[in-house]
Parts: C-alpha cells; sequence; structure tokens
C-alpha cells in the first residue's frame, strides 16, 4: 500500500509584483519559485542551520530572512550597515544556501512581453503558478513520487488573493495543465509571521534569478550559488525545465 504522504515538500515565495497596471520598469518582472526538499533532509539540515545562523547575528530565532530587506539593510538588517558585516553576513547565509540539500523549479513571467503579445493577458501569478506546478510534478515523477500526497506550502496574502490562489491552484491539479493528469498536490497556507525556514529559502531564491533573467550579464552571486540546484531533464537542461520564462 503506497504511503498516504509524499517524502518530499514544496514552498513558494515570489518576486515582484504580479499586476499588470502599473510596471516597475526597473524589474518588470514576475518571479515565482518552487523549492522541493525531501522531508527528512529538510528538518535536518536548513530548518537547523538557519536557527544557529540567527541565534548568532541576532541573539533569537524570530527574525524572518527576507531578500529585500536584507539587500537593503531594512528592520532587522539595520545591523548589517557597515561593509564587513554585510560581506560577513552574506558569505555565511550562502554558504547554508549551497550547501543545503534541495531542488527548486522558477517561472518568471516577463510582464511587458506578456502585455505585447496578448490582448488580454491571463494572471501572471496564475500564469507562473501553472508552469510550476507542471514541473514539480514532471520532478517528482522523474524520481517516482507522484503516487502520494504532496503538500505544497504558499503564505497568505489576503482572503481574496489566497481564495483565487487555491481556486487556481485546484484547477490545474484536477488536469487544467499540459498533460491534461490529475496533480497529487494539496495546499497550504503559512501565515506570514509563521517564520518557516523553506518560505525563507524559495524568498532568497526568487530575485536572484528574475535578475539573471533580465540583466543576464550583471554580476549576480546568489544566482551562481543556486544555479546548480535546478530541476533538469536527463540530459542535464534546465531551461524548460526547472527554469521556465514566459513569454
Amino acid at each position: 500500500m503506497p504511503a498516504k504522504f509524499s517524502k518530499y515538500i514544496v514552498f513558494v515565495d515570489e518576486s515582484g509584483d504580479h499586476g499588470l497596471q502599473s510596471i516597475d520598469r526597473d524589474y518588470p518582472m514576475f518571479v515565482l519559485a518552487f523549492c522541493i526538499f525531501r522531508k527528512d533532509e529538510y528538518a535536518n539540515t536548513i530548518v537547523s542551520e538557519f536557527k544557529h545562523f540567527k541565534f548568532k547575528h541576532f541573539g533569537h530565532d524570530q527574525v524572518i530572512l527576507h531578500e529585500t530587506d536584507i539587500r537593503k539593510d531594512r528592520g532587522d538588517f539595520s545591523i548589517l550597515k557597515t561593509h564587513e558585516k554585510k560581506e560577513a553576513f552574506l558569505n555565511e547565509l550562502s554558504a547554508i544556501v549551497e550547501t543545503t540539500p534541495f531542488t527548486f523549479v522558477a517561472t518568471v513571467i516577463r510582464k511587458e512581453h506578456l502585455l505585447e503579445r496578448y490582448v488580454a493577458p491571463e494572471n501572471p501569478y496564475h500564469v507562473a503558478l501553472g508552469f510550476g506546478l507542471e514541473r514539480v510534478f514532471y520532478y517528482l515523477q522523474s524520481i517516482d513520487e507522484t503516487a502520494s500526497k504532496t503538500h505544497i506550502v504558499f503564505e497568505k496574502r489576503g482572503k481574496q488573493e489566497d481564495g483565487e490562489l487555491e481556486l487556481e491552484f485546484r484547477r490545474v491539479c484536477d488536469g487544467h495543465n499540459y498533460k491534461g493528469v490529475i496533480l497529487p498536490f494539496e495546499i497550504v497556507f503559512a501565515d506570514k509571521k509563521s517564520n518557516s525556514a523553506g518560505l525563507q529559502m524559495a524568498d532568497l531564491i526568487a530575485r536572484p534569478v528574475g535578475m539573471k533573467i533580465l540583466r543576464p550579464d550583471q554580476p549576480n552571486r546568489a544566482y551562481e550559488i543556486i544555479e546548480g540546484k535546478f530541476y533538469r531533464n536527463g540530459r542535464g537542461n534546465h531551461k524548460g525545465w526547472g527554469l521556465k520564462c514566459f513569454p
């Protein structure tokens, strides 16, 4: 009898604004990152690593690692105002990300291109969600892990937005996807204050992917660290598999 629950869990976070009415010319992207962890490795690595990291730098483990706040030295991260402190902090955090075992899928929506191509484009979040769920399924299928239910965790954003997301999630999982198959996924919403290590990891990697697509020739240390963790096909290709850009 197959196990009731998968050995894997997926955490999802975003970078950028999914709205199309007003586009940020400096970052006209919407990125959805899906971090896939084996549950035993998740519990034994990233959860404890993040706690020790936070104890060292803040004295407690209630700080939530937000990429934007870290980059802008904002809030709890105002301690990083000096170059030396910032470099030491980022080097240590980068080492944790690099050594943590996980695989990820990222979908990047180029919003300006979307508006140019379609008269009435779909919600970028929903487009990114569909592509991402399909690729998470392909990855789990490749490791024979689709017979059991896999939980996919999203951060709460608001009652209406969460309702729309859940409706689209269930629509995709019910067969409205590229291969027309039922996806064995269940959605979970986490409170913004849940301090989830998985959600924080997804937050840390989403923007570096977006910046790589937006400015491919710009130095991007964070992307170099995570590039090897993309889901890849049997030939080792990640483009179109672990990384989907649209349009």
